[in-house]
């Protein structure tokens, strides 16, 4: 069941052009999503999305792993394509979310692995459970934006949480306890 996003998300890495130091970039909550999926009774893979949420990244382009990544977002900020789905993991059930509940992601760590590669590890607050976790990342492109015409940057990572790791592992094993993430971001140069 799940819903976890966290984590996003997911990013800051970026072996690129080179800067002397980290810059401020936000993200852009109309091209981000962590879409999160999960095995249902062997029947289906269900899937479900977070996307508009609030992040900043600290980039730098000299010395990718000099960078660091925060993403929050509200729980009840869950798309599943079905109300009844969302209903029953904001319930009792699993999450019991209030309506400030807050996922949030904090990078501790990044560990560049090849040019365009690297794993950042972080701290995924999910139900009220602080636990580390370490994220794939990939980063996609940086460069002016076409339209925009400012410095952008576009990161993409994979992870996979374990439910019950966050006190969520109600139907487990047969709804899957693993939950498979998907983090895809978009983020700007912060005006100065």
């Amino acid at each position: 069941m799940t819903r976890f996003a966290p984590l996003a998300l997911i990013t800051a890495l970026a072996a690129t052009p080179a800067l002397a130091e980290a810059e401020k970039y936000t993200l852009d909550a109309s091209h981000s999503q962590i879409v999160f999926s999960y095995n249902h009774l062997g029947f289906s893979t269900t899937y479900g999305m977070f996307s508009g949420f609030n992040g900043e990244i600290m980039f730098d382009q000299a010395n990718p792993a000099a960078s660091s990544v925060t993403v929050s977002f509200p729980v009840k900020s869950m798309l599943t394509g079905w109300q009844e789905r969302f209903d029953h993991f904001v319930s009792p059930d699993f999450f019991d979310a209030a309506d400030d509940e807050m996922v949030t992601f904090t990078s501790t760590a990044i560990e560049v692995t090849g040019e365009k590669t690297a794993k950042i590890t972080g701290e995924l607050t999910l139900n009220g459970v602080t636990k580390p976790v370490v994220l794939d990342a990939v980063t996609n492109q940086v460069g002016e934006h076409p339209m925009a015409k400012t410095p952008w940057a576009g990161f993409s990572a994979t992870t996979t949480l374990i439910r019950s790791d966050y006190n969520l592992g109600q139907f487990a094993p047969y709804v899957s306890d693993e939950v498979a993430l998907q983090i895809s971001i978009e983020a700007q140069k912060a005006a100065e």
